[in-house]
């Protein structure tokens, strides 16, 4: 079947590559009875390609059922899969079947299947191999056919190596590999999803449609999008329900974004580390905004510095080193903020200014001790710590407007006072 066709039988929006690629997947191992391995992050949708590959096979007029094995309790989880005889527990006061006996001859799709314990995992690989499954309190072993479709938005390969998941149930099931891309690896697919979902909320509850300006579209396709369709959706439903202007610009889409998500950098994918749970966004995330800000006074500064040398001389008749290329610097800095939007952009290292070349070079007068010398090294943390303590004094010490003035969160500027023991 042709993708294009796909994505409108069951309403897939976008047209990323790697979107195209998974589909495509989908679509040729459908036909098959082969064991399935769905991997991608939380929200990208995962269980829409199980019920893709179930429909487009033989199996599709029989059951389907999905099965999330995080949210089952480890206590009960083998009898929910596979059933329980009278009296093999506790409370099991009858016979009960599993899923593997109701949906037999169809497709399961078991989700988080990395938070299988791992007693279930032997049950399930028997499953697989020989078609077999024993109840809970019983010793019959009892057949069925069964599909297996399984996702994960962890790495399986690493809980083998923790000991918690099994190697060979995991080639077991990953046969056949699709991998469903993150939001933010798919370009425009975002801004087509959010036209999407915005105008099914404004038929759904009688509003006007809105509408992004270009900033607005440029927020929604650099931001990292760690909950991926999900959260998208979310953001979508209060902005056509909630937004007074129905022309949403960068700034009206802010207030509806997470407050300590809210800075619109773009983020390397590279970069990002889908499994870390202290900082979805990687290392430095927070931080950015403070960085570009500090880099940009101190753009300025160097402008003051270049100014004040230049009148100097000029008032002194003095020749200009040629060794200082003030322009140059300048343009480096410049670039660093014209860069490609979809580039993760920190500076590899510190500006530094050589007071000493300028000593060098005009040592003949005495004006240059009326100059501040910039430290020839400067941390990130110390231009950091200094930015932090500018916005600080200029706001009395008023932590809400300093956190507005630097453009982070409260919260990440809390942290940041205490980091620098910053404290009055």
């Amino acid at each position: 079947m042709d993708i294009q066709n796909v994505k409108q039988r069951f309403g897939i929006i976008g047209y990323s590559n790697l979107l195209d690629q998974a589909l495509k997947s989908a679509v040729q191992v459908a036909q098959t009875d082969l064991s399935v391995l769905i991997t991608g992050e939380s929200g990208v949708g995962k269980e829409s390609f199980s019920k893709i590959i179930h429909s487009l096979s033989a199996r599709k007029h029989n059951h389907f059922i999905a099965i999330n094995c995080g949210a089952i309790p480890e206590s009960t989880i083998n009898s929910e899969l596979f059933g329980h005889t009278k009296g093999a527990f506790t409370g099991a006061q009858g016979d009960r079947k599993g899923y593997f006996e109701t949906v037999n001859g169809g497709t399961i799709f078991l989700d988080e299947i990395g938070e299988m314990p791992l007693e279930t995992q032997t049950f399930l690989l028997r499953v697989l191999e020989q078609g077999e499954f024993v109840k809970v309190g019983s010793s019959v072993v009892e057949k069925t056919d069964v599909r297996v479709v399984a996702a994960t938005n962890v790495n399986l390969m690493d809980k083998i190596k923790q000991g918690k998941f099994r190697e060979d149930l995991y080639y077991r099931l990953s046969t056949v590999l699709i991998d469903v891309p993150p939001l933010r690896k798919r370009g425009d697919d975002v801004l087509l999803l959010f036209r999407k979902f915005t105008t099914e909320f404004a038929e759904q509850y009688k509003t006007t449609n809105v509408r992004l300006d270009e900033q607005a579209q440029d927020v929604l396709k650099t931001y990292a999008w760690p909950g991926n369709i999900r959260e998208l959706r979310n953001i979508a439903k209060r902005v056509a329900l909630f937004s007074e202007e129905k022309f949403v610009t960068a700034t009206d889409l802010a207030h509806y974004l997470p407050q300590d998500r809210s800075d619109f950098l773009p983020v390397s994918a590279g970069n990002y580390n889908s499994n870390s749970t202290e900082n979805p966004y990687g290392a430095g995330f927070y931080e950015r905004e403070i960085i570009f800000k500090f880099l940009y006074e101190m753009k300025k500064d160097l402008s003051d510095v270049k100014a004040l040398i230049s009148e100097l001389a000029s008032t002194n008749n003095l020749q200009m080193p040629g060794s200082i290329n003030f322009e140059s610097v300048n343009t480096t800095i410049s670039n660093t903020f014209t860069a490609d939007k979809n580039e993760h952009v920190v500076p590899s290292q510190p500006l530094i200014i050589n007071s000493q070349d300028i000593k060098n070079n005009l040592g003949k007068t005495q004006l240059l001790s009326d100059i501040e010398e910039i430290e020839e090294t400067l941390s990130m943390d110390e231009m950091e710590r200094e930015l932090i303590e500018k916005a600080l004094k200029k706001n009395k010490g008023k932590r809400k407007e300093a956190a507005k003035e630097l453009g982070i969160s409260e919260r990440t500027l809390y942290r940041k006072i205490k980091l620098y023991d910053l404290e009055d």
